[in-house]
């Protein structure tokens, strides 16, 4: 689950809400280990989310780096191409 909270510092443009929404959401099923809450436990956990996404994004705004911001595509194409050389390439994926 975690390896779908993606780094959201430093891109151009900057990351969206929603973007930080869904980070959130992943950290937050990790740590209670749910994908989905019992009606019970959905406040707590629709709150948990909430409250992380304004730490993220608080956290984000606050951070300071004399790097240049990365671009979203240049890092897509080294993640594929770190996945083909980890598990190997179909010859039709696509």
């Amino acid at each position: 689950m975690c390896r779908n909270i993606r780094n959201l510092y430093n891109f151009k443009p900057p990351a969206t809400d929603e973007e930080i929404h869904a980070s959130s959401l992943q950290f937050v099923r990790k740590l209670s280990g749910s994908n989905r809450p019992s009606k019970a436990n959905e406040e707590a956990f629709n709150s948990a989310v909430e409250a992380v996404s304004r730490a993220a994004r608080e956290l984000i705004d606050a951070l300071v780096t004399t790097a240049p911001p990365r671009d979203r595509e240049v890092e897509a194409a080294k993640a594929r191409a770190r996945s083909a050389m980890r598990f190997g390439r179909a010859d039709n994926a696509a």
